[in-house]
């Protein structure tokens, strides 16, 4: 196995009928597991379903496998979602992981009479984040104040072995991003630019770890792999308008830095793709190529820092197997 932690992607709900989602949630939690990736990703956002229920879900459907919750701190007080971490503990005694995103869909926010400024809503995780880890550790009752939030005296209960702490990740591209994974000690998860932009542009020595949120499709041949991802992401005029309504109402940094990197890849068929991205298939880009081509590229991305990777929705179980082919050489590739 790779020494990258990598995670799947659940399906969002809303993509799916309500026949089939338990199943394909189950599906892709257990092939995930079968194959050795560290975790995967739930979606939190307004039209999806609630994201606590599916990570019980998983865990009573898995061994081991780590449900990632995306937490947002404008749905729960951070008293709620400590308590449901140590449920989860108590009732299938598994560790879970969190990952804590700021912002989202901005007409959410706004949907829930949230009009907090993009900095500040990182200034307000940290508060949340802190509270939340100071009720999972800490033995005696927790007392904060902050600028968000303030608790007096506030104790847990079902308390949460240490062995079952969760690792918490933070999504985010801005220098917000950056100083609140510092701050809180997670592990950032970067939509990344290309990697010579990237590795550039990343600052490594403020955080304990760092990831990237991408999508791979790597086959023995060049034009194999271009002609099943051309076939998986076509271009669609409703999927750029989608795309473009997307990027006028968002103040999401990564979002804004991938969308002006569509102007700026010249090269027809580049390893780094947008066009997943471009089109409103899905939120990451992607490494298509040979496995020879995307294993080159991938490495770069390893060597500049990157230790996770949270990969896009799999397809199949043998896509699976191709991501994992594809990472194993990327790190012998290093070691060379």
């Amino acid at each position: 196995m790779p020494k990258t932690e990598l995670f799947t992607t659940i399906p969002q709900s809303i993509q799916l009928d309500d026949s089939t989602f338990t199943h394909e949630v189950s599906k892709i939690a257990q092939q995930s597991e079968r194959n050795g990736y560290k975790g995967t990703l739930i979606y939190s956002d307004n039209r999806l379903a609630d994201p606590w229920s599916i990570a019980s879900f998983i865990l009573a459907e898995t061994e081991h496998l780590l449900p990632m919750i995306a937490l947002q701190p404008a749905y729960m007080h951070p008293y709620m979602v400590a308590k449901k971490i140590a449920t989860l503990g108590l009732l299938y005694n598994r560790q879970i992981s969190i990952n804590l995103i700021a912002g989202g869909f901005k007409n959410d926010l706004v949907s829930l009479n949230d009009h907090t400024e993009h900095d500040k809503r990182y200034d307000r995780l940290v508060e949340y984040t802190e509270i939340i880890q100071n009720l999972l550790q800490s033995t005696q009752p927790v007392t904060y104040k902050g600028d968000y939030y303030t608790i007096t005296n506030l104790r847990l209960h079902p308390k949460l072995p240490k062995e079952l702490q969760p690792v918490f990740y933070l999504s985010g591209s801005s220098d917000a991003a950056l100083s609140a994974a510092a701050t809180l000690s997670a592990k950032l998860i970067e939509y990344p630019e290309p990697y010579s932009q990237w590795s550039n542009n990343s600052d490594t020595n403020t955080i304990s770890s760092k990831g990237i949120r991408i999508g791979v499709l790597a086959r023995n041949s060049h034009e194999e792999a271009w002609d099943e991802a051309r076939e998986r992401f076509p271009e669609t005029r409703a999927g750029q308008i989608t795309h473009q309504l997307a990027e006028k109402s968002t103040d999401s940094t990564w979002h804004k830095k991938l969308s002006k990197q569509n102007g700026e890849i010249k090269e027809e068929e580049p390893v780094y793709w947008l066009g997943p991205f471009k089109h409103y298939h899905t939120f990451c880009p992607y490494l298509v190529g040979s496995y020879t081509e995307v294993v080159d590229e991938l490495s770069h991305y390893i060597q500049a820092g990157c230790d996770t990777c949270v990969l896009d929705i799999p397809v199949s179980e043998a896509e699976l197997m191709h991501t994992l082919h594809v990472f194993e050489q990327a790190e012998n590739l290093i070691a060379q």
